[in-house]
């Protein structure tokens, strides 16, 4: 397949053989299919790295690649590439009967300035994307920065989205989270009867990382069907090391590296849709001929892959168990663990962060990570022996604080 690249020369991209054209896995959702593989639109291909610059030819290429290949779900948002992915995907998908597709879109309480706009930015969107409605819409990335805003009656946000979901312009309602099980807790409590899904990240890394096992059980308790995002955590899960990637070949020979991270999903029969920010051609169609047969982990392969992470968790990031014995003798009160565990979201994530500054800017000005008076009182009741006055100084640091 030729694609022209946005330097205008010709790229060649040699795809794996395809053994069946057409085989995409779908999942029942209320009385609907859904590919159980569906097209993030975060992650477009880009002009000079621009990422509010969309390489139009290219992402047009994909999105078709997408349509013949059985992908049906297609997921945007206000602020991806910079407002611009909206705008790019709802002229490009204006070439296809609307009802051959479902669209996903998200109001954007990740910034709190925007939650008096509801009703400017759910029109506004549906302008971007011209359409009518939007089959699939969340509440953008509930967290413990914004739930209480989420849930304040002044913003009037939910009732709004309600009522558009009665007048046909949302067809299902739902939210997407990296908040902790305490967070997600409150807004099921809230406003959980009335939510038809929810997406959250997932992988087998964040498995214990992130407690997503704990969110899928709490998830499962309310009966909401999981979408998946990060399911290779941005490329982190992509490729692991020598000795990681020869332990997987003993397993299953033929499995690339990032299949396995989706193989991992589908042995959660709770997840209906999991969403690759998928970024060119060759990225497109690999995971396409992965999503073509179900092929979940067994008991042993499991084991090894959740092993695989422990090791991989174990050499990145701070051994702490969130016994709280340090919070006892702290004079200042700080949440250690807590600060620690965002501390370890930080190191792995990289660049890329940005759970950690959210949560930060929840927690109360003399509870941050550089309130630490260096009494190293904590030390001494640590299990783990770990030189936390150390840690938090480096964590605030990285904060740049």
């Amino acid at each position: 397949m030729k694609i022209v690249a946005a330097n205008g020369k010709t790229a060649l991209y040699c795809f794996r053989k395809r053994k069946e054209e057409g085989k995409m896995i779908y999942n029942e959702f209320q009385n609907i299919k859904l590919s159980a593989l569906g097209m993030g639109n975060m992650r477009l291909p880009v002009v000079d790295g621009k990422d509010n610059c969309i390489d139009v030819e290219a992402a047009k290429q994909m999105l078709a690649y997408c349509m013949e290949h059985g992908i049906n779900y297609y997921d945007t948002s206000y602020g991806y590439h910079g407002g611009q992915s909206e705008v790019v995907v709802g002229e490009l998908m204006k070439a296809y009967k609307r009802d051959s597709f479902y669209l996903a879109s998200k109001f954007p309480g990740y910034d709190l300035s925007n939650m008096p706009r509801v009703v400017e930015i759910f029109e506004d969107q549906l302008k971007k994307c011209q359409v009518d409605y939007f089959d699939f819409y969340l509440f953008h990335n509930v967290c413990e920065m914004n739930v209480d805003y989420y849930l304040d009656p002044k913003y009037g946000i939910f009732e709004y989205l309600m009522e558009q979901k009665k007048n046909g312009r949302i067809k299902h309602l739902g939210f997407s989270t990296h908040g902790d099980i305490a967070c997600i807790t409150k807004f099921l409590e809230a406003y959980g009867r009335d939510m038809e899904f929810c997406q959250i990240e997932l992988n087998y890394f964040d498995y214990k990382f992130q407690d997503a096992k704990g969110k899928l059980e709490l998830l499962d308790k309310w009966n909401i069907p999981v979408w998946v995002m990060e399911p290779v955590r941005g490329g982190q899960l992509a490729s692991l090391s020598e000795e990681a990637e020869n332990k997987l070949k003993t397993m299953r020979p033929d499995e690339s590296v990032p299949a396995w991270a989706f193989r991992f999903l589908q042995s959660f029969p709770s997840v209906t849709v999991t969403l690759s920010g998928m970024s060119n051609m060759q990225q497109l169609a690999d995971n396409i001929q992965t999503y073509e047969e179900r092929k979940p982990l067994t008991a042993e392969e499991m084991e090894l892959i959740l092993g695989i992470a422990d090791d991989m968790i174990a050499k990145t990031t701070v051994p702490c168990t969130g016994c709280h014995y340090c919070v006892t003798k702290c004079p200042k009160k700080l949440d250690i663990p807590f600060l620690l565990k965002l501390y370890n979201e930080a190191m792995v994530a990289g660049a890329g962060e940005f759970i950690a500054p959210m949560a930060l800017s929840s927690i109360d000005a003399d509870k941050q990570p550089e309130c630490c008076i260096n009494c190293h009182s904590c030390e001494k009741v640590c299990p783990q022996t770990i030189h936390i006055p150390e840690e938090l100084a480096k964590f605030a640091k990285k904060m740049g604080r």
